[in-house]
């Protein structure tokens, strides 16, 4: 599985579209919009992960810089999350 970062994400954009964009290149596992924990918004970005590593390279290379709801997206592999630095709240 291969798991991509969406950026530059309209807040109107909902995980339904965005799986519904990414589908078209192959099996979608997963579409996840971020969102602020206290609002509930969009932080305006999210991860389409793909069954297939061909099929997420194909989304790249077609959706990379592709308007999306009035927004031009980036598309790039997910990098591996790092630990968060714990801070007091």
């Amino acid at each position: 599985m291969r798991r991509l970062y969406v950026g530059n994400l309209s807040y109107s954009t909902n995980e339904d579209e965005l799986r519904r964009q990414f589908e078209v290149y192959g099996e979608v596992v997963s579409a996840t919009v971020i969102k602020d924990r206290e609002t509930g918004r969009s932080k305006g970005f999210g991860f389409v992960e793909f069954a297939e590593d061909e099929a997420a390279q194909d989304a790249i290379v077609a959706l990379n810089e592709r308007e999306i709801d009035g927004r031009p997206i980036k598309v790039s592999e997910a990098r591996p999350r790092e630990e968060a630095s714990r801070r007091p709240r």
